[in-house]
């Protein structure tokens, strides 16, 4: 598994690869998290939809703001996390595991690839 991050905070992991592409599983960051609070609902994508990189696929809300969560990049959504709408908590206590927001099929790996690795998201951080 090869995880990604963008400059919005969101991560996205490439769990495997089939015959019609590669398929990613999307969440919000640790950080994104921690700047929100307390989660206490998310709105999730349309599965079937195909969402650009960059556009508004959901929006987590907590005690303190509401945030939209980006498309990190082109695709399309094939599944959403049931378990997250149920307990949005998901998001605080296992961001980058329970917690992902939703599944999706990738356009272009290119895109996928062109993202931040672990060591440029940290680097970004330290900036903010």
């Amino acid at each position: 598994m090869t995880t990604k991050f963008t400059a919005d905070h969101e991560w996205i992991t490439l769990t495997n690869a089939d015959a019609g592409g590669d398929v990613a599983t999307v969440g919000i960051t640790l950080h994104a998290q921690d700047a929100l609070g307390d989660v206490v609902f998310v709105d999730l994508p349309e599965v079937g939809r195909s969402y650009n990189a960059g556009e508004v696929a959901g929006v987590v809300e907590s005690v303190k703001a509401a945030a939209d969560v980006y498309m990190p990049i082109t695709g399309e959504v094939t599944e959403v996390n049931e378990a997250l709408r149920a307990d949005p908590a998901l998001a605080n206590s296992d961001p980058q595991g329970a917690g992902w927001f939703f599944r999706m099929k990738l356009a272009s790996r290119g895109d996928f690839d062109a993202l931040m690795d672990p060591p440029a998201y940290d680097a970004l951080l330290k900036t903010l």
